[in-house]
């Protein structure tokens, strides 16, 4: 039988310091050969939708000690509005009743078939998150305890309980484009994790004396400038152009999750469309193709490389863009916990099987 899972299930069975977890130990195997990081495409054309354009979005990656293959599939529709002077990036919720589409399939290296399908949603949010967590583990200094948070939105909240599973965090100083999504934000957060969380309404005054700088937004434009970072600052971002390529380059240490997921030949687009996300993208950038050479997640993680000498240097990790490995492991560890606790839904797997030689 084929387990079917909802994210309400994926949440109900994934806690942050167990994805921290198999995602490290992922990106070690990865770096030792054991587990592929896996690849990505992402496929834009035009819609009928205006100022929009429709993205299919693949990547696979295999797990052999887990016994896993999966497979992420995205089928979005992309708009770029401009809020308050800054580019955003938003998919529009179009499938029947205002919903994303986005699912795992978790397949079986022993004997090919489908173990699990579920949609992405929780899973994405963690796993980002783990990952952000994991550069701080490495690269921020061991006493941080204040953190500024740029962002107030659906990943800035799982940032906030990643960052304090790894550091012991006082005090989040919290700044959004959106004053009173910001205010509500910080309610809700500190309630969560009793933690006190505190709105700021101009971002050079969140940031200033902070320990760790994360930022969570869905902005195309710079947000974290280089007039922001102090001495013996962590820096992180979700997304290319978080930060200022000035700040970038002027930390003592700059890590990336992945240099390899930078290449522009991961995009493939008709009708000559260029999209907002393929404008800004680092590959294209002459000017950051720096990027290429600095160490990864896994050679911080194997001891390849060093995320901090003193407690002085200005470190910054770049989580731009997911890698499969990432669901293969995290899908590997649901699966248990589901079969475990027996919550989800069966479907025969003969529904998603053939007969005929494919």
């Amino acid at each position: 039988m084929t387990l079917i899972l909802s994210n309400d299930q994926v949440a109900q069975l994934l806690n942050i310091k167990d994805v921290i977890h198999v995602l490290e130990e992922g990106y070690r195997q990865a770096a030792a050969g054991q587990a592929i990081l896996g690849s990505r495409a992402d496929l834009n054309t035009i819609t009928s939708h205006p100022d929009s354009v429709y993205q299919l979005k693949s990547m696979s990656s295999v797990a052999p000690s887990l016994g896993v293959g999966a497979v992420r599939i995205n089928s979005d529709i992309l708009s770029y509005p401009t809020i308050k002077g800054k580019v955003r990036r938003q998919k529009i919720p179009l499938a029947p009743g205002n919903r994303w589409t986005g699912l795992v399939l978790l397949f079986s290296t022993e004997t090919g078939e489908p173990l699990m399908i579920f949609p992405d949603g929780v899973m994405q949010r963690l796993r980002v998150a783990g990952t952000s967590a994991l550069g701080a583990k490495y690269m921020a200094r061991s006493d941080a305890e204040t953190v500024a948070l740029i962002g107030s939105g659906w990943q800035a909240g799982a940032q906030v309980i990643a960052i304090s599973a790894i550091r012991n965090i006082k005090n989040f100083r919290v700044y959004s484009i959106t004053p009173q999504n910001c205010k509500v934000f910080c309610e809700a957060m500190s309630q969560e994790i009793e933690i006190d969380m505190e709105p700021f309404e101009d971002v050079s005054d969140a940031v200033a004396k902070s320990d760790v700088v994360l930022c969570a937004t869905n902005s195309n434009e710079n947000v974290l400038l280089y007039d922001h970072v102090e001495p013996g600052m962590h820096i992180s971002s979700i997304r290319d152009n978080e930060i200022a390529l000035e700040a970038i380059r002027n930390a003592n240490v700059t890590a990336m999750h992945d240099t390899k997921s930078m290449d522009f030949e991961n995009y493939d687009s008709t009708h000559g469309l260029v999209t907002k996300d393929q404008e800004k993208e680092a590959g294209n950038d002459p000017h950051m193709n720096y990027l290429r050479s600095v160490p990864t997640l896994p050679d911080l993680i194997t001891k390849k490389a060093c995320g901090r000498v003193s407690d002085e240097e200005v470190t910054c990790f770049l989580n731009y863009r997911g890698l499969a490995l990432q669901f293969a492991v995290c899908g590997a560890l649901l699966y248990k916990k589901a079969k475990e606790r027996k919550i989800g839904n069966v479907l025969p797997t003969e529904w998603f099987t053939e007969d005929v030689l494919p």
